[in-house]
């Protein structure tokens, strides 16, 4: 039904952006991927950090629960996480947190624009009913103080997709014949453009024009070489700049910074699909049905944020960040009724390289009136916020 939706909105108007075609086939109000399904766990298409253990959920909890001590104990502390999925991270935070003097400072907000999901959050957070509040946009809230949650997020945004075209920068579009959807390659917009150069991108680089180093002129013989940029994440960090008066941004999500991202060898970029646990690179089929995702570019939020009046804290694996905060002390409490080595070995797949702990990265940033930095415990083991910095990762190795 949704190839033909847009199928028939391509013939009416004409061909229309990646990023155009990736928003339909995820926001679509009525047979979008995150409006009508539930694509989450076991029985959906995908897991989250927060569906190995309660462990996780724990651990963040003891981070946000240290940023409402470095903002001087207030007596409302808003969290607001967008699109918890079946919010399991939300309630292991919450039962955590809830014999802590915290606790009755917490204002959870929780930003689902999906009621099927919503109906489902409602009954998985009973217990902290006079606790937690949705609404369907973060513009809907007034300014507040507190901590702004992603967890698989940004990743979810609707992306451009680029593509080298014999030593020119194309951007990818979606043209129909019929119902069949089908790729042209378009003169790349302006905003485009100008992120190549803000990030020193030279395997996009025109190559009649620019040769500035051997990657360049590599890029020229990879004529192919294709990628995403993501240009949502500037008015996501505008939206929270606006409701966030003073605090923190938490975002886990998996991505590299710019240099890393942007790799010669990394010729087919990083957008997958997802669907019953099975990946593929062609998002013209199971339209609506299935994730659609691409990496995220943490360089990008580091940079964009200082726009909006954040500054980057710390970048870290969520190996060694969740290894920070303590969650080796979790596994000490698994219950003995418990089967100790099951759950052990599911926190460890938050944290070994081959799981979730060198894919997934934290990043934090802050907004407020401290003269100083704030130092967080999650990156008291490694902070690679230095990795972040384009220019100076580029100075040191050439």
């Amino acid at each position: 039904m949704l190839k033909k939706i847009i199928a028939g909105k391509i013939r009416a108007n004409g061909p229309m952006p990646f990023k155009t075609f990736m928003k339909e086939a995820l926001y679509h109000p009525d047979y979008g991927y995150y409006m009508s399904s539930n694509p989450f766990g076991r029985e959906g298409d995908f897991f989250t950090a927060s569906h190995l253990h309660p462990a996780f959920g724990a651990a963040i909890g003891r981070q946000i629960e240290q940023m409402w001590t470095l903002m001087g104990s207030p007596t409302l502390f808003h969290i607001i996480e967008f699109g918890p999925g079946r919010a399991l991270l939300a309630s292991d935070m919450l039962r955590y947190l809830s014999d802590t003097v915290f606790f009755k400072s917490i204002s959870y907000v929780i930003i689902e624009a999906n009621p099927r999901l919503r109906r489902q959050q409602e009954a998985m957070l009973a217990p902290f009913s006079g606790t937690v509040s949705w609404t369907a946009s973060i513009s809907a809230l007034p300014p507040v103080a507190g901590c702004i949650l992603s967890n698989e997020l940004l990743d979810a945004f609707a992306v451009h997709l680029v593509q080298m075209d014999n030593g020119a920068l194309k951007e990818v579009w979606v043209a129909a014949q019929e119902d069949t959807l089908y790729e042209i390659l378009a003169k790349p917009s302006k905003e485009i453009i100008e992120y190549v150069e803000e990030f020193n991108i030279d395997v996009l680089r025109d190559s009649n024009t620019s040769f500035n180093s051997a990657i360049a002129a590599e890029a020229a013989i990879q004529s192919t070489y294709r990628t995403e940029i993501n240009l949502a994440i500037r008015d996501w960090l505008k939206d929270c700049s606006t409701i966030l008066r003073e605090g923190f941004i938490i975002t886990i999500d998996y991505g590299f910074p710019a240099w890393q991202y942007y790799q010669p060898g990394r010729c087919r970029g990083t957008l997958l699909c997802y669907h019953r646990h099975k990946t593929s690179e062609n998002p013209y089929v199971n339209i609506g049905q299935q994730d659609i995702t691409a990496h995220v570019n943490f360089s990008a939020l580091g940079k964009w944020g200082t726009l909006h009046g954040f500054t980057s804290v710390g970048y870290a694996a969520q190996g060694t960040f969740l290894l920070s905060l303590g969650i080796d002390e979790l596994i000490c409490q698994i219950p003995k009724d418990e089967d100790y080595q099951f759950e052990a070995i599911k926190i460890k797949r938050l944290l070994v390289p081959e799981g979730m702990g060198q894919s997934h990265k934290v990043m934090i940033q802050y907004k407020g009136m401290e003269k100083e930095t704030p130092v967080l415990k999650g990156f008291t083991i490694r902070n690679q916020l230095r990795e972040l910095d384009v220019s100076a990762v580029y100075n040191e190795f050439g």
